[in-house]
């Protein structure tokens, strides 16, 4: 496991880029996601036989990871929930709010996506 000190505390080190090791430390930082991870495993094991293809594999791991980022850093936990609660807080996605939400959310899963590519 590899830490990134620079956006300050962290409940745990960041896992590796392996299976065991994402679904370890989800484990840790989130029990109660683990039965999502896992269906969404096999969603992405029954695509990829179907389909002949990896690809679905490294997409389930990649967003696992990511997931993982944003769950062991509690500022971007914290902006993740906040825009969360923007979202269902608004009448629709034709609510102004809806959309800024959306984009906050987005913006924090790009953020934990670039930490685990790097």
């Amino acid at each position: 496991m590899t830490t990134q000190p620079d956006h300050g505390r962290e409940l745990i080190p960041r896992p590796e880029r392996t299976p065991e090791a994402v679904r370890v430390a989800l484990a840790r930082v989130a029990p109660h996601r683990l039965a999502d991870m896992e269906r969404h495993k096999e969603q992405a094991v029954a695509a990829a036989i179907t389909d002949g293809k990896i690809g679905h594999l490294q997409h389930w791991l990649s967003h696992w990871h990511a997931q993982v980022e944003v769950e062991r850093r509690p500022d971007l936990s914290a902006r993740y929930r906040a825009a969360l609660t923007a979202v269902n807080r608004t009448d629709g996605k034709d609510d102004p709010a809806f959309r800024s939400g959306m984009n906050d959310l987005a913006a924090v899963e790009a953020e934990a996506q670039r930490a685990v590519s790097a």
